[in-house]
């Protein structure tokens, strides 16, 4: 996702009683100090909290195992915790925040369109900003794959479970693409692209339709809270009926669907299943997220007032502006603790079948690893990023 720097490159002096420059408090007040008045933090909350709900859902409902191979070599294969244990699916619930990803890219793009330049100039400027990390991510796993294939592990499963997340990343790159277009759609747009998801749905399951439909619900499924994003941006959505109405009513879709339309209760997709939410998306993720876009925006104001504090504020526009690293590398880092640690043994929550309640707090105890990892990758490749500290600080840039 595309996030423009939330610092202003002016010195902020520091107030009497502030704490030592080197710590957290001190840095906080800065950033606090640094920000343009006209910045609505509440969006970049949502935005870092959309993040890390695909951090943490990666890292907590994927294990890899491995096995011996044909030729005495090694390979790797993606389990899920919620396969075993089917009762662990309102977990994916709360950590999908994929709809909010989508939903607060509409609402910046737009607003960002809205000031005058050239349209074709936008559209490569934020193409190249959106495309150039997740084409750093795919060159640096050249010598990876080619060093496990030499080491008699087989890469593919290991490249699939990188390439994952940017299928997500290439819906939204194409929707940017059509931000132009799209911000002259109608209200109702947003409704027509879920009319199109149920459509194909009632195809697929209702009519036993071909499979391959399904991926028409790609673009149209995550249309919906990026148009909304859109309408939110040009004032639209602004009561809370609206908001109750998208909350209560996307909610209480999604668990009729699960409960009398035999939709998977799994908010993510399970290794095996006949029928995902997500790959390609259904009617259900559309209806879910419709629920987390009602919440968003009935959660604004609170969040907004709540990001008015420093140390509140801190953390959020920090990971704001390592968003799209995040997002590329942390499937890496999971993978690389994981192959790294393996011979030392099958260590629990790591390399064993997650199929066991042992398993939870196990893995747990591994996500200051993987998070260790992913900052490592985060300080190498934010370079690449087009929002970096270092370039918030030096230059201001327009509010996304």
């Amino acid at each position: 996702m595309t996030v423009e720097p939330a610092l202003r490159p002016r010195p902020v002096p520091e107030p009497d009683g502030l704490p030592r420059r080197g710590s957290f408090g001190a840095l906080a007040r800065r950033l606090d100090a640094a920000t343009p008045e006209h910045r609505d933090r509440a969006v970049d909350a949502l935005r870092a909290f959309a993040i890390l709900g695909v951090v943490l859902g990666h890292w907590l409902v994927t294990a890899l195992v491995v096995s011996a191979a044909p030729g005495d070599g090694r390979t790797w294969s993606a389990r899920s915790p919620l396969s075993f244990m089917p009762s662990l699916a309102p977990v994916s619930w709360a950590l999908q925040t994929l709809a909010l990803f989508f939903f607060v890219g509409g609402y910046s793009a737009a607003r960002s369109l809205r000031r005058p330049q050239r349209t074709v100039g936008w559209v490569r400027s934020r193409l190249v900003r959106l495309g150039t990390p997740p084409a750093v991510l795919v060159v640096a796993w050249v010598p990876l794959t080619l060093l496990l294939a030499a080491t008699g592990t087989d890469p593919m499963p290991l490249v699939r479970l990188m390439y994952s997340p940017l299928w997500f990343l290439c819906v939204f790159i194409g929707l940017t693409a059509l931000t132009p277009l799209l911000a002259r759609c109608g209200p109702y747009a947003a409704a027509v692209a879920a009319a199109v998801v149920g459509g194909v749905d009632l195809v697929r399951f209702g009519l036993d339709g071909p499979a391959w439909l399904g991926w028409l619900n790609v673009p149209a499924a995550w249309a919906v809270p990026y148009l909304l994003g859109i309408a939110w941006a040009k004032g639209r959505l602004g009561s809370r009926r609206t908001a109750v109405a998208l909350l209560v009513g996307g909610a209480a879709a999604a668990v009729a669907l699960v409960a009398f339309a035999g939709y998977p209760a799994s908010m993510v997709g399970l290794p095996g299943a006949r029928v995902s939410n997500l790959s390609p998306p259904t009617a259900v993720a559309v209806a879910f997220g419709l629920a987390q876009v009602g919440a968003a925006l009935l959660l604004h104001d609170r969040l907004a007032r709540w990001m008015r504090r420093p140390l509140a504020w801190a953390p959020v526009a920090l990971a704001n502006l390592s968003a799209m690293t995040v997002f590329c590398w942390h499937q890496t880092a999971f993978m690389l603790v994981t192959i790294v640690t393996r011979p030392f043994g099958r260590l629990p929550g790591l390399h064993d079948v997650p199929d066991h309640w042992s398993w939870i707090p196990a893995r747990m105890a591994w996500l200051p690893a993987f998070a260790s990892v992913l900052a490592g990758c985060r300080a190498v490749f934010q370079r690449f990023e087009g929002t970096s500290v270092t370039r918030g600080r030096r230059r201001c840039r327009r509010h996304d």
